[in-house]
């Protein structure tokens, strides 16, 4: 029997199987060990040569992903300086077209991706290449125009099989692998997942190990936890060409609703790209100079220790205290360590040895 024809009867038998306390065991077994074959096909055709690279800029990076011709293009110019070929048949976008965004002090990188094809994480027309440009990103944003709302599932899973979640959070497990002993588990709060689907699902990938469970979490989020290369991503939903034809469908998304063609919209977009990305301003006050105008980006719950990194690893090594004044003081001019949370608007002065 071939991987493929193996990973089809294991997808069967899990449909087929009911989920219950009873069955959760054989289920998680079963399961893990798909999700091990699939690895391995991914590992097999892994691309060769060159595929789409494109260097990261700006203070985050967005992938705009959805099927062809729903104006990805189109938005892509609205938003940046950018020049994407437009035209009104599939596949127009053959490359990656970056453009950045200026929106509140921060410049924001966009990526416009060519059109996914369904199949695209198993390899299908470049699919993986693509596919694998987007898990480097800060933000997915999902396009879809008011003809081909019925895609958003279908991308969804896509971005699922490549190792994307969107939305989620990484599952806090901590895995030590070691030379002997068998895998112990250890739950540090009560969970769905019970410890004998935990060890079965665990010895599909290791033979020792010390590993704690710190969250309530299930049969998926645990064998992400064991594989470790998924990423975990914030996303959101766009709807084009609403001048053209209403639309009215229901997700579980956050959905803005826009025409690239005529700018309608195009604000709250920026908008909610700025508020999903999580991005802070702060302002250097170099000591006994003036607050520089251009501000320092960074993302929520940054600390000083963050700043003193983007402006220099010598700044960490040399670090005596902080000055901040701002929303994250207690108290104008207070002094403050590393560890210090900074928030949107602080002033900030650097004191070395």
């Amino acid at each position: 029997m071939s991987v493929e024809e193996e990973i089809k009867k294991l997808e069967e038998e899990i449909k087929n199987t009911p989920y219950n306390k009873a069955t959760e065991h054989h289920i998680g077994k079963l399961k893990a060990k798909l999700a091990r074959l699939r690895e391995e096909i991914k590992k097999s055709k892994s691309p060769k040569g060159h595929g789409f690279f494109v260097k990261k800029s700006g203070d985050a990076s967005v992938a705009i992903i959805g099927p062809p011709s729903v104006g990805k293009s189109t938005l892509l110019n609205k938003l940046t300086n950018a020049e994407s070929r437009i035209g009104e048949y599939d596949f127009t976008t053959t490359q990656i077209i970056p453009g950045i965004m200026e929106y509140e002090g921060c410049k924001i990188q966009l990526l416009d991706l060519p059109g996914i094809i369904y199949g695209a994480s198993q390899g299908r027309g470049r699919g993986r290449e693509i596919i694998a440009m987007a898990r480097m990103v800060d933000l997915i944003l999902i396009m879809i125009d008011v003809f081909t709302v019925n895609e958003v599932e279908k991308i969804r899973k896509e971005l699922w099989d490549a190792g994307i979640r969107i939305n989620r959070r990484k599952p806090d497990v901590v895995i030590r692998k070691k030379d002997r002993g068998g895998i112990n588990i250890e739950f540090a709060k009560k969970c769905r997942l019970s410890y004998e689907t935990a060890k079965t699902i665990s010895l599909e990938y290791m033979s020792n190990a010390d590993i704690v469970i710190r969250d309530d979490i299930g049969i998926e989020e645990f064998i992400d936890a064991i594989l470790g290369n998924r990423v975990y991503l914030p996303a959101f939903l766009v709807v084009n060409k609403i001048d053209i034809k209403e639309v009215n469908f229901s997700t579980d998304m956050d959905t803005v609703f826009i025409s690239a063609k005529n700018g309608y919209n195009i604000e709250e977009l920026k908008k909610k790209i700025f508020e999903k990305l999580e991005l802070i301003r702060v302002y250097m006050k170099p000591e006994g100079k003036k607050i520089e105008d251009k501000p320092m980006v960074l993302r929520r719950k940054a600390t000083i220790k963050d700043v003193c990194k983007k402006l220099h690893r010598d700044f960490v090594k040399n670090f005596r205290y902080a000055v901040i004044e701002g929303p994250s003081a207690s108290f104008p001019r207070q002094r403050v360590g590393l560890n210090h949370e900074v928030k949107d608007g602080d002033v900030i002065t650097i004191i070395t040895h």
